[in-house]
């Protein structure tokens, strides 16, 4: 039907024919991180084919987003017209959210074609049987599923952390702004400390072979030689041997940070720095960040959609992804599984329609051409560092306005004068969002609502999104199984209009 290389190929091309030169990697000296949601549908002559014949699909992008940033906490705004959250999977799931809402509207108010079809319950919807979804992203996802184990035959890590970092924690490894001034040394491979430093820390042998996948801001890390100094309270859980017998000598790393409320990381040298399974956030510099990471963001989708629960007020059930689509980089079959799926493959009494999706996971062997290793690789010596791109691009496969180019949470080129203006506010943030659900709504009569807006009649967005009681019933359930320390964002935050 199709295959891993095939869904990178498809994303890649996408990025480098629909999206704008504005928002993209400064060539040699910025890198991104990609992701996006395909749709795979069987072709128009299916139905002629001998069914032994393999099924034709055709494969379309509809939605894409690029990004590394977050914002600390105190940036957050009770007007939902920030991004909190710019990493690309996020990026690309709002701008997908985006995509079902214009299907909506085709289906519940134009009465035109629409991935959407009339479920058996009144005015609701469902996605068509025939079709997918497929998630790709260029890189692990920072989090639970970046922790990988690093077998002994294979490079050992390079530079060691700075102890400013180590002496203080309020300076992070960042997934976020950019870092000091010792750990962009270390981040730059090719500089003269980090090249020290290898020759330090690396057998003749190993330097033969050595890459440099490590320190991708939302995926792993190459773990650091001197982390010993590092403390936290629980040992790891990635030691022992893997499948093929060979030994786990340490694991990458991930820069999200324990929630409070879970057992922090051990920070021991070797392959117990991490402990697994655990709920994390992206981390901030100095200001820390209330974005859960997109380890745990995928593990949620995968029990309660895509969707979100605006959404589910006009279907029957919600939208799954079907697929996880990983680009060439530093990963782990076992990891993937373990945080998309193993953490909540128990949590059950879910309403009807909803469960815990056996999604297939799959790596690609193409790398991303703006990722970190790739630009990299091909950077001149005099160069200078290279530094995360700090523009967030979304792309939505909808007719008007599909592109969305961000900084910092806000429209690329935003003042500070300008914030709170219609003008400042990134087509995907919280508000706009809810500024398309309500179009949607006003462009049906009342007595096609569904009952759960007739009877209820929401006003705030945080209403509205309580008002979506079996999504609600199902997010508790999985809270109360599995996510106990999710970070939740006050009611206050979610109270405009």
């Amino acid at each position: 039907m199709w295959t891993a290389d095939e869904i990178a190929q498809l994303c890649y091309e996408h990025y480098g024919s629909r999206l704008p030169k504005q928002g993209k990697p400064e060539p040699n000296r910025e890198w991104t991180l990609l992701a996006a949601v395909v749709k795979i549908q069987p072709t128009a002559d299916q139905a002629c084919d001998r069914p032994d014949r393999p099924v034709r699909v055709t494969k379309e992008v509809v939605s894409m987003g690029t990004g590394t940033k977050c914002i600390g906490q105190s940036k957050m705004r009770k007007s939902g017209d920030i991004l909190n959250d710019s990493h690309a999977e996020v990026i690309a799931r709002r701008s997908f959210q985006r995509y079902l809402l214009h299907q909506l509207h085709l289906a519940a108010s134009l009465k035109e074609d629409s991935i959407f079809v009339p479920g058996t319950q009144r005015e609701l919807w469902k996605l068509r049987p025939d079709l997918l979804f497929v998630f790709f992203s260029s890189h692990t996802p920072c989090g639970d599923a970046s922790i990988i184990p690093m077998l002994q035959f294979e490079d050992q890590p390079c530079c060691p952390v700075s102890r400013d970092w180590a002496n203080n924690p309020s300076v992070d490894a960042s997934d976020n702004l950019e870092a000091p001034e010792d750990k962009r040394k270390c981040e730059d491979s090719d500089s003269p400390v980090t090249k020290k430093m290898r020759l330090e820390h690396r057998t003749p042998d190993s330097m033969a072979h050595h890459q440099s996948f490590g320190n991708q801001e939302s995926g792993p890390n190459s773990p650091d030689v001197s982390s010993s100094n590092l403390t936290a309270e629980e040992p790891a859980a990635v030691t022992g041997m893997a499948p093929g017998g060979a030994k786990v000598v340490d694991v990458y790393r991930t820069g999200a940070k324990c929630v409070p409320g879970e057992a922090g990381d051990s920070g021991k040298p070797g392959a117990a720095y991490h402990r697994v399974g655990l709920l994390r956030v992206k981390p901030g510099r100095g200001d820390r960040t209330c974005s859960m990471s997109c380890s745990d963001k995928l593990a949620r989708w995968n029990v309660l959609g895509c969707q979100g629960a605006l959404l589910m007020h006009f279907l029957e059930e919600p939208i799954y992804l079907s697929a996880v689509v990983i680009g060439k980089c530093p990963y782990s079959q076992e990891a993937m599984q373990r945080a998309l799926i193993g953490r909540c493959q128990n949590v059950s009494a879910l309403p009807e329609g909803f469960g815990v999706q056996e999604v297939k996971i799959q790596q690609s062997d193409l790398l991303f051409e703006q990722s970190r290793c790739a630009v990299q690789a091909k950077k001149a010596e005099n160069q200078g560092r290279l530094v995360p791109c700090g523009a967030a691009i979304s792309w939505s496969a909808v007719p008007e306005q599909p592109l969305d180019v961000t900084a910092n949470g806000f429209p690329q080129g935003t003042t500070k004068k300008g914030i709170g203006r219609l003008q400042a506010r990134s087509r995907i943030s919280k508000v706009e969002l809810f500024r398309s659900f309500q179009k949607l709504l006003s462009s049906i009569s009342e007595d096609k609502w569904p009952d759960s807006l007739r009877v209820q009649k929401p006003v705030t967005y945080h209403e509205y999104k309580e008002a979506a009681s079996t999504y609600q019933r199902a997010w508790s359930a999985l809270r109360k199984q599995a996510f106990g320390s999710w970070i939740r964002n006050p009611p206050d935050y979610q109270q405009f209009k």
